[in-house]
């Protein structure tokens, strides 16, 4: 159970505890039941009055068995047997009416009491007992002595009494429903306040009446106090453009559950809207906003990585049978060199061992892309990185085209994977040099977009995409270069964009053509500041190992062997500073589904494992956090922590 729930339920506890002190106090018996007529809460003066054993006493308690439980002490007075569940029904038949009600009547004690009943708003009903014994013998004996006052003025005193007994019980009654309505109103809006959503109302004419204080956490950029604005005000008019339909809809009392992309934050967010209407009225909309990036971003590299374990099983097999295919004809070919032939007869020879080589590399290039991969995310500095990328491929340029690189990304380092991204953008400015031609200018830019993505794009003054090429260009196989192109080069770095959770897109400038890489913006924790390590591990032996590995670089540990213990670590101890998770665990959730869970601004978490990188738990992982594959040392282990 998470800490907050732990919390609400004591505050739920204690503000019970109170109630039933406060109506320990009052002078009335009083009891309340729900609308299927069961016990809520009922005070001492209930118990005692009735004589209520301690079953009918309890929460949950029947009505109908304690009005059995009174005729069987006498309550109504001698009842014959036969006609007892008659008369429990009938009291049953009223009280499910939930009408309010006030009678007065006289107990086999010969003491009298008066009866007030009043419905609650969700049901269920609160009624108040008041011994007027003492009243009624007043009023027997202002009877008796008052001979001289007409049998009029009588009964209007009567009336009067009784008439004020009616009033107060039904002033206690309301003034207990009206507390119990604002303590619930009160949960119900710290409720909403602590939810990770945005919750709101608008009303038919798409101005908020309600809205909790969550939405400028799940769309940045917008206000939280927003009780009284336009929707297209609050939101801008992008957003409402992208949810208008969806709103209307739900003004006409269609439900929907949809997902868009908030332009002004990058954010993707999940809505859900809910009409609020009764039959022939249309009062307003419900909505529940959450924002889905990380889900998102991880959503699609876990299905790009399904594909791919598709494509990899259609083509092993053909690869396998093509690869012999070109064993046989290198061998044959290599034995036709070496014998006296023809000079024609020779090209035609060399011609054949060329085209088979190059469908060898082509299968290497496939097995590239369908193979197991998985993203080793590492520190890297964009400055230093993109400083080696000049260089790589600066001499690859002929003389008549310029490379210029402008990043403006801050010095601290960004978890990445420097292999991938750095072929992605070499095979980029290939591609650009291709168009470019004999002269023209190739521009890196690499920068931070709204605190979501790295943004690295890749621009020439070439001649651009041609329509079919905007279409198809990440296709695998498709080119413009005929026979000097596979049709793999966008091709593989879509596929290894998509692996870290990113996107890739292609336009068309003013000047020529333009590739964009986005990758989930991940910061890199460099600190080796000793701290509180939360290590997981369901291996005893290897956590007492990896326990004192961490203590001796003077780092102090708690320890938790499943998910659920720590996640409940997590949430009970400020001081963590690393989460350091294998991926196998006992249970049924893994250390990937605990760092996935972890909020966004939670401490950094790191993942070991002995699983093959080919596993699919591994490159889910690796999608996520840095992975340190076992068996590792002390001296391993603690640069893999410090300094990645």
């Amino acid at each position: 159970m998470k800490k907050e729930d732990r919390v609400m339920e004591a505050n739920s506890a204690s503000a019970q505890s109170m109630t039933i002190a406060g109506l320990n106090l009052i002078k009335q018996a009083l009891s309340i039941y729900d609308s299927d007529l069961k016990l809520v809460v009922a005070n001492t003066r209930f118990r005692e009055m009735f004589s209520i054993p301690d079953a009918l006493i309890e929460p949950g308690a029947s009505f109908a068995e304690t009005i059995r439980f009174l005729i069987a002490n006498g309550e109504y007075g001698e009842l014959p047997q036969a006609e007892v569940e008659a008369f429990v029904q009938d009291r049953v038949d009223r009280a499910m009416a939930f009408e309010a009600h006030y009678f007065e009547r006289k107990r086999a004690d010969g003491r009298w009491i008066s009866v007030e009943g009043s419905p609650l708003p969700e049901g269920g009903w609160v009624a108040v007992y008041t011994d007027i014994t003492s009243a009624k013998r007043q009023e027997s004996l202002l009877r008796g002595r008052s001979e001289e006052l007409s049998d009029q003025l009588l009964q209007y005193s009567e009336e009067l009494s009784a008439t004020n007994r009616k009033l107060e019980a039904t002033v206690t009654a309301l003034e207990e429903t009206k507390r119990q309505l604002i303590a619930s109103e009160a949960r119900t809006r710290l409720t909403a306040e602590m939810m990770p959503a945005h919750i709101a109302h608008v009303g038919p004419d798409q101005h908020y009446t309600y809205s909790n204080r969550r939405l400028s956490a799940v769309m940045p950029g917008r206000q939280s106090n927003i009780v009284g604005k336009h929707i297209r005000e609050t939101l801008g008019e992008q957003a409402f453009i992208a949810i208008k339909p969806h709103l209307q809809g739900a003004f006409r009392g269609k439900a929907s559950v949809f997902e868009f992309t908030d332009q002004l934050s990058t954010r993707r967010i999940r809505v859900a809207f809910t009409p609020d209407s009764e039959v022939g009225e249309r009062r307003g909309v419900y909505i529940l906003s959450m924002d889905i990036t990380e889900e998102t971003q991880t959503r699609v590299a876990l299905q790009h990585t399904r594909r791919r374990e598709i494509a990899a099983q259609m083509t092993s097999g053909l690869a396998h049978d093509f690869s012999n295919l070109l064993t046989i004809i290198l061998g044959m070919q290599s034995k036709l060199q070496k014998m006296d032939m023809p000079s024609d007869a020779a090209e035609l020879v060399e011609a054949t061992l060329g085209a088979a080589n190059r469908g060898g590399t082509l299968l290497n290039r496939i097995a590239d892309m369908t193979g197991h991969r998985a993203p080793e995310m590492q520190a890297t500095a964009m400055g230093s990185f993109l400083a080696d990328l000049y260089t790589l491929a600066n001499p690859s340029l002929p003389d008549g085209i310029s490379l210029s690189i402008d990043n403006t990304i801050p010095d601290p380092p960004l978890l990445v994977d420097p292999g991938m991204l750095q072929d992605s953008l070499l095979n980029l400015i290939l591609n650009a040099r291709d168009a470019c031609g004999r002269a023209g200018d190739i521009m890196v830019e690499a920068r931070l977009v709204k605190d979501t993505w790295l943004q690295v794009r890749v621009c020439d003054t070439g001649s651009g995409f041609s329509k079919e090429a905007l279409k198809h260009a990440l296709d695998p196989f498709f080119t413009t270069k005929g026979s000097e192109g596979s049709g793999l080069g966008l091709a593989m770095v879509y596929d290894m964009t998509k692996l870290a959770g990113g996107e890739v897109r292609i336009e068309n400038t003013d000047q020529g053509g333009c590739v964009t890489l986005r990758l989930p913006l991940r910061l890199a924790a460099l600190d080796n500041t000793p701290g509180l390590v939360l290590l997981v591990e369901d291996n005893s032996d290897l956590r007492g190992l990896i326990r004192e590995m961490l203590t001796e670089m003077g780092h102090s540990v708690i320890e938790a062997a499943s998910v659920d213990e720590a996640r409940t670590l997590h949430a009970e101890v400020p001081d963590i500073s690393m989460v350091l998770s294998d991926i196998s665990l006992e249970g049924d959730e893994t250390g990937v589904d605990l760092i996935s869970g972890l909020p966004g601004d939670s401490v950094p978490a790191y993942l070991m494992t002995s699983l093959p990188r080919s596993h699919q738990l591994y490159i889910e992982g690796a999608a996520r956090a840095p992975v340190l594959s076992k068996p590792f040392s002390a001296d391993q282990l603690g640069t893999f922590l410090h300094t990645r």
